[in-house]
């Protein structure tokens, strides 16, 4: 294999997840029977640029274009958070009405709906058809394909130029960035800018997310190998932001070079990179045995209820979670069923281990002793959400950075 960033060969193995189903492959009843392919995940370190990456690459096809079961929409923290990011770049770049944005795998729109809120024009591209028709009936203009050479035509025919492009939880999926960035550079002015926001590297080694790491999910980003990739576009990162969704992302500003001033932030990002030796040898396998040693605890935790006679059900099925299960190897003879808000998962089951997924009110109904937090980083909002359940004795288990038991009196 080579490096997606620099081309290298010079990549070694830190973490194997063993193989796993596609995360977001939610299977109906009908299709249980049928074979489930199962990939390996595998992660990788170059160690010439610093780029972290899946060494197996699933075809997008296979990942994106069959039912894709993904809304941005399903919490309210998430939407929030997209209402503020519009609001944060229209005031620092400084855009003017009416300026395009452009929006790649713009699922529902929340995002491109928040930039329509400050008066800029929008146009959204998503490859999955079932997520655009919804994206449709929000009244989102969206293109139902692949971010590629053609639709940056298309765009470009019947738009313009864009003065921004995002790419939320994107740029990490994307395999050929070569070829996504030069069709960037085409749709941008002059003065564009690009941006991206992802899980940050630092912060996955750090609170030992390696729930996060899934087939969708080819590269594990930190700011070192960025900037070494940017300049190869003549283009250079001047502002980086911070932000607390998905377990601490960062949100990166992109243009040509010279054109903004370089912040700060950006120079003391990659000190504290190279501070806490995050590309050395040692880190990395430090951070695999905590992985090891997260599933054992998680495990035995698991167990224990279990032999109590007691009951537990899952809460919430990200794709995350379903590395967790899956790498785990945690199924429906551990948890009776998983719940859910999303009405694309429910009366599904899960990828892999199988497990039924039903809606919140399930937990109430079933009332099982235990509840097992698969999107552990909207925790605070899916707890007071269900408070109903811990006051009728139930209680959560966090299991990501180690597993904790939330009781009602915490």
């Amino acid at each position: 294999m080579i490096c997606r960033m620099c081309q290298s060969r010079n990549l070694y193995k830190f973490l194997d997840l063993g193989f796993t189903p596609p995360a977001d492959q939610f299977r109906r009843k009908d299709q249980l029977r049928e074979p489930e392919t199962y990939y390996p995940l595998e992660v990788y370190m170059c160690e010439d640029c610093g780029l972290a990456q899946l060494g197996y690459v699933v075809s997008p096809e296979i990942l994106y274009r069959n039912d894709y079961p993904y809304e941005s929409s399903t919490t309210k923290a998430g939407r929030e958070h997209w209402t503020k990011f519009a609001k944060r770049v229209v005031q620092f770049l400084g855009l003017k009405r009416d300026e395009l944005v452009v929006d790649i795998g713009s699922n529902v729109g929340v995002l491109l709906g928040a930039f329509k809120d400050e008066g800029m024009r929008i146009q959204g591209v998503d490859p999955a058809a079932n997520i655009v028709m919804l994206a449709h009936e929000r009244g989102i203009d969206t293109i139902c394909d692949f971010f590629n050479t053609e639709t940056v035509g298309k765009i470009i025919a019947e738009k313009g130029n864009a003065s921004v492009v995002t790419a939320t939880n994107v740029f990490a999926h994307v395999d050929n960035l070569y070829l996504l960035m030069d069709d960037i550079s085409r749709l941008l002015k002059s003065d564009g800018v690009f941006i991206f926001e992802a899980p940050y590297f630092v912060n996955l080694l750090k609170n030992i997310e390696y729930d996060t790491i899934y087939h969708e999910h080819l590269s594990y980003l930190s700011v070192k190998p960025l900037i070494s990739f940017f300049k190869k576009f003549r283009m250079e990162i001047f502002n980086i932001e911070q932000v607390d969704i998905h377990g601490g992302s960062f949100r990166v500003y992109i243009g040509k070079v010279g054109a903004r001033k370089v912040s700060d932030i950006v120079s003391r990002m990659l000190k504290e990179e190279d501070d806490m030796h995050l590309y050395s040898n040692e880190v990395l396998l430090d951070f695999a045995q905590k992985v090891e040693k997260n599933r054992r605890e998680l495990v035995w935790m698991l167990q224990t209820i279990k032999h109590k006679g007691q009951t537990i059900a899952g809460v919430s099925a990200p794709a995350k979670g379903m590395t967790l299960l899956n790498y785990c190897r945690i199924g429906n003879e551990t948890l009776d069923f998983i719940t859910e808000k999303s009405t694309l998962k429910i009366g599904r089951f899960t990828p892999g281990v199988h497990i039924p997924v039903e809606p919140d009110s399930y937990l109430l109904e079933k009332k099982p002793h235990y509840a097992l937090l698969l999107a552990w980083n909207f925790s605070n909002e899916i707890i007071a959400n269900l408070n109903d359940f811990r006051k009728q004795g139930g209680k959560f288990i966090i299991p990501i950075p180690a597993p904790k038991i939330i009781n009602r009196e915490d």
